[in-house]
């Protein structure tokens, strides 16, 4: 076995529909340990992000984050321990305005 650590995946939404930012691949066991959210634009921006162990179902009942306030012109990062090892599971996120959030998920993945 090799660990990685590396980019997982980054996103910045064109639209409000929750899209995922990192499903990993056969025979990969991934460690999530930060999220990097920030706001490009001078106003407030809310944002969720989902967990979705085995499918794409991005809603109050996969959600890590829902409807979290983010300032104009600020970053945050939400550091955490998570373990996909299912090809099928999803991490989203969802800006509710379009092109302001850019998300960034940094992590290792165990081959």
């Amino acid at each position: 076995m090799q660990l990685f650590e590396k980019q997982l995946g980054q996103l910045r939404p064109a639209n409000t529909t929750a899209a995922s930012i990192y499903s990993p691949g056969t025979n990969v066991t991934a460690v999530r340990l930060s999220l990097v959210i920030c706001n490009t634009t001078a106003t407030t921006a809310k944002f969720r992000v989902f967990h979705d162990d085995d499918g794409t179902t991005y809603d109050e009942s996969t959600a890590l984050l829902f409807d979290a306030d983010i300032l104009g012109n600020h970053t945050v990062e939400v550091d955490g321990f998570k373990v996909m090892d299912n090809p099928s599971g999803n991490i989203a996120v969802r800006t509710d305005t379009a092109d302001a959030l850019t998300f960034s998920l940094y992590g290792a993945e165990v081959v």
